[in-house]
């Protein structure tokens, strides 16, 4: 086994299967995804504020937005 590595033991909790996680491979936060590829678990961490992260590391939109009011009528036109 490398250091990237560690035997652990599985055992019952209720009707689930689980597994203590050593604390060098502990995750972030309280969530996390798992899913299967053939015989391996592959367990994720779910990171909020990533899309804000992403978002504010863009460069900005040099063209310019069309104008969308152009096609509505005005409010007093509006019938309800």
């Amino acid at each position: 086994m490398s250091t990237s590595e560690r035997l652990v033991r599985l055992f019952r909790n209720g009707r689930n299967q689980a597994l203590r996680i050593p604390r060098e491979f502990e995750l972030e936060g309280e969530e996390a995804l798992i899913h299967k590829e053939g015989d391996r678990l592959i367990v994720e961490p779910i990171r909020k504020g990533r899309l804000l992260s992403l978002l504010s590391s863009l460069p900005p939109l040099t063209e310019p937005f069309p104008d969308i009011d152009d096609d509505i009528p005005p409010v007093d036109d509006v019938l309800l």
